[in-house]
């Protein structure tokens, strides 16, 4: 049985908590398939790994694609605590993933609807359907809370 989005976004809450504990930008992803099964969670590591590409989306995306041993990620969704980036979405839409799903905006770097919407470009191939909102306040909360510290030199 699915559970409901609420319950998958806060596991990728969970990850985005884990991510500000080590001092990274606190994002947090969980992919799962048709059946509700989480296949991948991570959460953002570009720090730990000295890595651009560690965002937590791209981790599960990689992490599944290994999984599967395909890295087509069809009728997969994908929850994430804040709108993906141009580089996250350019990877969704090449796995195939068919729905998006986000807590926060990101209007700096948002390519699901912010700044940009891949998901309705009629130049790609793939249109994931994207459902944003999902436990938005708390996700909203937990990355401006992170970047307050920041700037108070907490």
């Amino acid at each position: 049985m699915l559970e409901t989005h609420e319950h998958y976004m806060k596991l990728a809450i969970e990850e985005a908590a884990m991510a500000a504990r080590a001092e990274e930008v606190p994002v947090g992803a969980v992919l799962i398939d048709e059946s509700g099964n989480v296949l991948a969670r991570d959460r953002n590591r570009v720090i730990s790994l000295c890595d651009p590409t560690a965002h937590a989306e791209m981790l599960v995306l990689r992490k599944a694609a290994e999984i599967l041993g395909n890295y087509r990620l069809l009728n997969m969704v994908l929850y994430v605590t804040v709108e993906p980036c141009v580089m996250c979405m350019g990877a969704v839409i090449h796995a195939r993933v068919s729905t998006v799903v986000f807590g926060a905006m990101d209007p700096r770097w948002g390519a699901a609807g912010s700044l940009y919407n891949f998901a309705e470009n009629a130049g790609l191939n793939h249109k994931p359907e994207i459902i944003s909102g999902i436990s938005g306040d708390e996700c909203r909360n937990l990355i401006q809370s992170f970047f307050r510290e920041k700037r108070n030199g907490a």
